[in-house]
């Protein structure tokens, strides 16, 4: 599944560059999104799978921290990229790229599956869910031009109604629905999500008008305004890893209260950009603070809701988790720039787009502080994986390993039957071998 999405992600950001125009543009970064939305869930499944419930919050903060490092950078490199040569070459560097990780892939990752599973794809609940999030998108980007009698927010939210019961009547009466109602038993997977909601909406909506703002409001160039942020990256990468062991020893309340607070203080801070802001005083404080508080909060609250899933529906957590977080930021960069005015004219004029990113700033601040309180309330102690009552993962060992990767069971499960698996096939309970030469 992993490499389905890595090579349809990499075809077509072949696709947007050779886009003739914005409409060729926008349907093929649709197509892409189809890419990664079938590779980032399988990534982190795929951590699921290849390691001991007690070193998994320590994986999951490393990969936290290069998902974060990955998100920081792509603004500095795109900035570059824009004045070496074309806006082209931002997707034609991905061609490069997903040849590496699909040879890395193919040589080092074990394969995984649940042989427990049937059924075809819910394709009925797949569109009607793709429908609504359209509809629902449309109307709030249109709302605030056309107030709630235009003809066309009144088409979204009728058809967005129509579009949402009809997911919810399609999952519930689906032998295989793609959202099974058992996913959200757990309270604190829901805890997980409802802060991760609000944790990547705000971070989102803050992130699509930041670096705009340092060009637009402080005359930056787009290099120097990309690499601004070159400090998250930095502090993400160095400290997630140790965020998630922290997590594991103490839980991941305190951690995810401290980087929801350290996120509050940096976006207050940046309400100060203003023109001719200077890096050291005025950048650089929000950037570490961003920095520290990414690090602090991303590993503990991934983690959260991966270990509170049962091991049989890993897979599926980690595609709701990370659905949540990109529908939190589509829904919030469609909604925060038009209620504060930011449309159209205003990203010419500096002191209008200088105060809808002061109240931006301001909305986004509230929201890390109200995450902060959720976290508090809601999230319970160290999240421990809840034991699936159903056969467990295979793994199929890579190709030129002399051993295979195999973990332990959860307590509880049960094991497979021998006859399920193949010959290269192996049951997810034997002993794990020692490091590979």
């Amino acid at each position: 599944m992993f490499l389905a999405g890595l090579g349809w992600f990499t075809a077509a950001s072949v696709l947007c560059a050779a886009a003739p125009g914005i409409g060729w543009l926008i349907a093929a970064r649709a197509v892409q999104g189809i890419g990664g939305a079938l590779m980032t869930p399988a990534s982190l499944a795929i951590i699921e799978a290849a390691f001991q419930p007690g070193d998994r919050t320590r994986a999951i903060g490393t990969w936290a921290g290069f998902s974060g490092v990955s998100s920081a950078i792509a603004p500095f490199l795109g900035g570059w990229l824009l004045e070496a040569g074309s806006w082209r070459w931002i997707f034609l560097i991905n061609v490069p790229v997903g040849a590496a990780v699909a040879w890395m892939t193919r040589r080092h990752v074990p394969e995984s599956r649940d042989t427990s599973l049937s059924g075809s794809a819910d394709w009925p609940g797949a569109l009607a869910g793709v429908a609504a999030l359209a509809t629902i998108t449309y109307a709030i980007i249109v709302l605030p031009g056309g107030g709630v009698r235009s003809p066309g927010f009144a088409a979204a939210a009728v058809l967005a109604l129509l579009s949402s019961a009809t997911f919810a009547v399609t999952e519930r009466r689906a032998s295989h629905p793609m959202l099974p109602s058992a996913i959200f038993q757990p309270a604190q997977f829901r805890a997980a999500n409802a802060v991760t909601f609000v944790v990547n909406g705000a971070l989102g909506g803050f992130a699509f008008v930041f670096i705009p703002a340092l060009e637009i409001i402080a005359g930056y160039s787009p290099v120097v305004a990309g690499s601004a942020l070159l400090p998250v990256t930095v502090v993400t990468l160095l400290l997630s890893g140790a965020s998630g062991r922290l997590a594991a020893r103490i839980g991941p309340r305190p951690p995810l209260v401290a980087g929801c607070l350290l996120c509050t203080v940096a976006s207050m801070l940046a309400v100060r950009i203003g023109p001719h802001a200077g890096y050291w005083t005025a950048v650089l404080p929000v950037a570490l603070l961003f920095g520290l508080g990414l690090a602090s909060l991303l590993p503990p609250l991934t983690a959260s809701a991966m270990n509170s899933a049962p091991d049989s529906l890993v897979g599926l957590a980690s595609g709701v988790n990370n659905a949540v977080a990109r529908v939190a930021g589509l829904l919030w960069i469609a909604a925060l720039p038009p209620l504060t005015g930011l449309t159209g004219a205003a990203y010419a004029d500096p002191m209008q787009f200088r105060s809808s990113f002061a109240q931006i700033s301001w909305i986004c601040a509230a929201a890390f502080a109200c995450a902060a309180v959720l976290a508090a309330t809601l999230i319970t102690g160290p999240g421990r994986p809840t034991p699936a009552r159903r056969p467990a993962l295979i793994q199929t060992p890579v190709p030129h390993l002399a051993c295979p990767v195999a973990f332990r069971h959860a307590p509880e499960q049960t094991r497979p039957d021998s006859s399920q698996a193949s010959g290269r096939s192996f049951a997810a309970d034997t002993p794990s071998p020692s490091r590979p030469g």
